[in-house]
């Protein structure tokens, strides 16, 4: 039996930072398995359903195969693998407008379902990586993690409502940090950029179990209902079709965590928000995680730790640093190298600016405005 992984002499493979934990930059391929379970009576509906958008998801760029297979020890379960050449073309697509329309008549035939995305480290029986061209290569080493999962909710709420919705977000009471055995709740941190919410969420344990247990929690119930009349997008979270969309287009992912490796109970949290330019989202949340890379081995960098959250154009960097967030250079502290990067890339920079003002007022335009940052106990 051969295995194969990416040589570590091969100059293609790029070195990862064993401080980077979490990472979708690497060139590595995406495995995809979605765990389906069919409603009785539905069999039919799912495969006309799922044949609909296999022809579909075939033609997207970086998809390389897919399958559909069934339990042989219960016919209503069914997986969903596929594997994509690496991850950033997946988020894209998963992440559509049109993948939410393709995927809408698929929750009406099937009563649970769970996503998950993983790296190739190892394989048996195909050429080393490199030798198959379009197909990505194996994830060069298994990354250190430390337990803990990330993960964010956007949404934008009425211009001329913030003060209100602030309000709201930061007077509920906190939920129970302990979700069962073996999941726990660590942080929650809220922030506003003009009329965006950014929710972002550490769990240690199950993520979709951690959400439930939020989303059933009176009075977290209490405060979605009372930002219902200020949200631009309508949602009714009692249809359950209604608050999937609404949650699958909130939803986002993080694409790059990375620590300097030390911890300071001063440090402060806060969050940037980088408008790109359209199609250039994941090209700008890339540039930003290497230049985290970089400055998680300077021990001159302000910047402890950083998670990178990007979905389309939005992209959302959390940035837990040493003192002010104005107190450092501002090129290190808004993680670009310079302002001609910021000119290109992003949307921050409105007017005419004097030479040399750039990176201060790209800072000070990122700078989303903190909302509450709520820790549990022992987290």
């Amino acid at each position: 039996m051969t295995i194969t992984s990416t040589p570590a002499s091969d100059p293609s493979a790029r070195q990862v930072s064993h401080q980077v934990s979490q990472s979708v930059f690497d060139g590595s391929r995406l495995r995809v398995v979605l765990l389906v379970e069919v409603y009785d009576g539905a069999q039919q509906q799912f495969l006309e359903t799922y044949e609909n958008l296999r022809s579909h998801v075939e033609s997207v760029p970086g998809h390389i195969a897919e399958q559909l297979c069934q339990s042989i020890e219960n016919p209503s379960q069914w997986l969903i693998t596929s594997e994509w050449e690496s991850a950033p073309p997946f988020l894209d697509w998963v992440s559509s407008e049109e993948h939410v329309r393709m995927v809408k008549p698929l929750h009406k035939c099937v009563r649970h379902t769970r996503s998950l995305r993983f790296h190739v480290v190892r394989e048996t029986g195909r050429p080393a990586a490199g030798d198959e061209p379009g197909r990505g290569g194996l994830q060069s080493a298994p990354r250190i993690g430390d337990g803990v999962i990330r993960h964010a909710l956007t949404f934008t709420v009425k211009p001329g409502s913030e003060d209100a919705v602030a309000r709201i977000l930061a007077d509920y009471a906190s939920p129970e940090p302990r979700v069962d055995d073996t999941t726990r709740l660590c942080r929650t941190s809220l922030f506003l950029h003009g009329n965006r919410v950014v929710r972002a969420i550490e769990v240690r344990g199950d993520l979709l179990a951690a959400l439930r247990h939020v989303a059933a929690q009176p009075e977290v119930r209490a405060a979605e209902e009372a930002l219902n009349p200020y949200l631009e997008q309508d949602r009714d979270l009692g249809d359950p079709e209604s608050a999937r969309v609404f949650y699958t287009r909130a939803a986002l992912p993080a694409v790059h965590h990375v620590t300097a490796g030390e911890r300071d109970p001063a440090a402060q949290r806060h969050a940037l928000s980088y408008p790109a330019r359209p199609g250039h989202g994941m090209r700008l949340a890339q540039l930003l995680a290497e230049r985290d890379e970089a400055a998680a081995d300077d021990p001159r960098s302000p910047v402890l730790s950083s998670t990178i959250f990007q979905r389309d154009e939005i992209v959302v960097r959390l940035v837990d640093v040493r003192g002010d967030l104005r107190a450092g250079d501002p090129a290190d502290t808004l993680g670009l190298p310079d302002s001609a990067r910021v000119t290109e890339l992003t949307t921050l920079l409105d007017g005419p600016a004097r030479p040399g003002d750039e990176l201060v007022r790209a800072l000070e335009g990122a700078r989303m405005e903190p909302v509450t940052d709520r820790r549990a106990p022992d987290a």
